[in-house]
Order: C-alpha cells, then sequence, then structure tokens
C-alpha cells in the first residue's frame, strides 16, 4: 500500500465512522500524513508496531518547527486515534494503548460581548459588504450565531430546504447529534431577507449561504467581514464570530437560564462544556462589582 492509500482509508473512516467535520478530517490526515512521510514501509502494520517513543519524536520535531500547546495536544489526539485504526487494520487492536500525557492546556474563558455590540455588528458588516444582498447573507449568518447559538460551521450548512425558517429549526451538529433551537423573528426575518435578494435561487439540495461567485460560503469570508467590522467598531480582537455563541449563552444565563436547558441549546455532549459560562457570568458581575462598588473606585 501507499501512503496516499491509508491517509485515504483513515479520512473515510473519520468522516463515515466517526463523524468528524471536513475541517477535522483534513487537520487529522494531515497529522497522520507527517508521521508516514517518517516510515521505511508504507503498511497498517508498520504504523500499529509504533510506541509511545515514536509519538514523542514525532511532537519534538513538531515543536521544534514552532507549534504552541494547544496545536500539540491536537496532534498527539490525532495521531493517537490514528494508531489505534492502524492497530484494528493490522489485527493487533488488543496491543496496550500508547500511553503518553499531552501538554496541560490553560482553558481560557469565552469572551462574549454585549448584546448591543453584537446586533451593531451585524448591522456594520452588512453596511459594508460590496453588494446588498452580500451584506444581507453575512447579517443573516451572524444572526444565526448570536439569536439562535448556532456555531459557524452549523449555519453554513443550512440548504435550501431548511427556508422559510419557522419558529424552531433542526440543527444537526457535532459528532452528527441533532437539536432544536428556536428561531426568534429578527432571525427568521434576516434569513428571508436574505433569500429574497441572493441572486441564486434557494434550492433544496444546495448550500443556502452562497459566496460571490454562487460557490459555497466559507467560513473565511464571514471571518473577514466581521474583522473589518470589528476596526469600525472598535472592538476587541476577541470579537470573532465565534464569540456571537459564546455571548448567546453568556446572556442567556444572565437572563435565568439553567445549564441542562442551555446544554441543549448549544448542543453539547457533556454538561462540563456549558458549565464554563457559570465562570464567564461570574467574571462579568464582578467586573461591574468592581466599576460600580465605592471602595473600588478610591
Amino acid at each position: 500500500m501507499s501512503n496516499a492509500d491509508l491517509l485515504e482509508e483513515w479520512g473515510a473512516h473519520l468522516a463515515r465512522n466517526r463523524r468528524r467535520s471536513p475541517h477535522t478530517v483534513r487537520a487529522y490526515v494531515a497529522c497522520a500524513a507527517r508521521l508516514l512521510d517518517n516510515l521505511p514501509e508504507s503498511d497498517w502494520g508498520a504504523v500499529a508496531r509504533l510506541d509511545a517513543q515514536a509519538l514523542r519524536r514525532q511532537l519534538a520535531a513538531r515543536r521544534m518547527e514552532g507549534i504552541g500547546n494547544a496545536s500539540a495536544a491536537r496532534e498527539l489526539s490525532a495521531l493517537k486515534g490514528f494508531l489505534a485504526f492502524a492497530r484494528e487494520k493490522a489485527g493487533m487492536a488488543e496491543a496496550e494503548p500508547v500511553r503518553l500525557r499531552g501538554p496541560r492546556l490553560k482553558k481560557g474563558l469565552p469572551r462574549p460581548i454585549t448584546p448591543d455590540d453584537a446586533i451593531n455588528l451585524a448591522d456594520v458588516v452588512a453596511e459594508f459588504a460590496e453588494e446588498p444582498w452580500i451584506g444581507a447573507r453575512d447579517r443573516a449568518v451572524l444572526l444565526l450565531l448570536y439569536g439562535a447559538g448556532l456555531r459557524i460551521a452549523e449555519a453554513l450548512s443550512l440548504t435550501g430546504k431548511d427556508i422559510p425558517l419557522g419558529e424552531t429549526l433542526a440543527v444537526t451538529g457535532k459528532g452528527g447529534k441533532q437539536r432544536i433551537v428556536p428561531i426568534l423573528p429578527i432571525v427568521r426575518e434576516a434569513v428571508a431577507a436574505y433569500a429574497a435578494q441572493c441572486p441564486w435561487p434557494a434550492q433544496a439540495d444546495l448550500p443556502l449561504f452562497r459566496g460571490a461567485k454562487g460557490g459555497p460560503l466559507s467560513q473565511g469570508m464571514v471571518q473577514k467581514a466581521v474583522a473589518r467590522a470589528r476596526l469600525v467598531l472598535g472592538l476587541p480582537a476577541t470579537a470573532t464570530p465565534h464569540a456571537l455563541r459564546h455571548s448567546f449563552a453568556t446572556h442567556l444565563l444572565g437572563a435565568g437560564a439553567d445549564l441542562r436547558s442551555l446544554q441543549e441549546l448549544l448542543g453539547h455532549a457533556s454538561l462540563d462544556s456549558t458549565q464554563i459560562y457559570t465562570k464567564v457570568d461570574a467574571a462579568r458581575m464582578l467586573e461591574t462589582y468592581r466599576s460600580a462598588h465605592p471602595r473600588e473606585r478610591d
């Protein structure tokens, strides 16, 4: 077998059996490709026989290239998965798993923006777009992130069959897990306005959000539009499209939403992922206290 054959099988396994996103599949296949480049043989047995020392050497080489802790942790996770898959293919699934601890990561808190800033960001993105329909498109995408808590990949995965939006929307998130999210009138109106202006009629089997030439809209184009609007509004670099989802969660929690409901709305597999927003809200309360308390102002 060639390296290309191994990588094709690995990528297909990730997409079909593990239901990883296209972005994750590309990243994990790239990690496996770097590992295979250093092997003298191209077969599952050669990969299956690798041990912790081999993975440690691979990570050390990547460190020399300048990757940080987060990237190293992701690379190790990808390599462990690749090695486990290789052992299954080589009939060595019962072998002792590789035990190699990744770098310790400091988990930072999400940085939400205010409700006014979230709406202003969507409006300014629309105002500065090259064409009115593109402005309507970007505004609709951003309101789906802030108004419904969608991930940007989830918003861009909507197709023509999803419109017109109703009061709720079935969203397929990470791991193929489906959830139902409520859709506010402002979000429904924004999506309808975009659909009415889009030069390409909506089709059930094609992406709802189109690029300037009619192809699927990329995340990068939305991120660039937000970066431009962020400068106009004087917002920090943390005001990204994903920050709108964080803001959705933080503002709901601050308004009294319970963690279990929030977990369902966000599509988190574990409540641990949702609990981080309790720290965000506490941090916001402390900041308010420090700016308002007479003793803190002395």
